[in-house]
């Protein structure tokens, strides 16, 4: 009883913060259009969790690793990313030639649907064996990333040079190719460093992981 209702305490932090910052972000975004491209996840995921909350809930892990990156683009959005203030920070601490904010949102767009993948997978006993599982959530997370740039690139086309924020390349000719880097090295870290933990809340949803 005391689990669930810290449970319950924990999801309604998470909602009332993503609303929050979505909310703040909403009233003098740097290009309204942007804001809107870059917030369109959160937008249609998040009545989505909501929607399915009842017939498939999933582990706290998986819903605080969602809240973040969803905070991630929700920010990224606000000053496109190439403008997030705390982003001209890292590039000083780092010396390096870019705002970075991007490039964290595309290594959480692999380290978040990681586990998410993760879980579905194993709810569903739909893979046999550890190494299997780890190949096949990295392909999804690859997959995701590469729609992700075919959207991008079906913007760009759309809106012309009305989509260079979208884009967020920052002059670097080499960005959809890093971008899906990114992607891949944050599935592999949340392989490596979430495994453990969400095993665990697996086991108290009644999922037995893989040996």
């Amino acid at each position: 009883m005391h689990a669930e209702r810290a449970r319950q305490v924990y999801l309604l932090i998470a909602n009332a913060t993503v609303c929050a910052v979505l909310t703040a972000s909403a009233i003098d975004p740097y290009d309204r259009l942007t804001w809107f491209m870059e917030v369109l996840p959160v937008l249609l995921a998040w009545p989505l969790l909501w929607a399915t909350y009842g017939s498939f809930p999933l582990t706290n892990l998986a819903y605080g690793l969602i809240t973040l990156h969803a905070i991630v683009l929700i920010v990224g959005g606000t000053y496109t990313y190439a403008r997030v203030p705390f982003g001209f920070v890292l590039a000083d601490w780092f010396d390096l030639t870019r705002n970075p904010h991007d490039k964290i949102g595309h290594f959480m767009q692999g380290f978040g649907p990681a586990v998410l993948a993760r879980e579905i997978l194993l709810r569903g006993s739909f893979v046999r064996g550890r190494k299997m599982l780890a190949f096949i959530v990295v392909s999804i997370v690859l997959a995701v990333s590469a729609s992700y740039e075919l959207i991008e690139w079906a913007a760009a086309l759309a809106l012309g040079q009305g989509a260079h924020e979208f884009l967020g390349t920052q002059g670097d000719p080499w960005d959809t190719q890093s971008d899906m880097f990114l992607a891949l090295i944050g599935a592999i870290a949340a392989l490596t460093a979430c495994t453990r933990q969400h095993d665990r809340e697996l086991r108290r949803c009644g999922v037995t992981p893989l040996s």
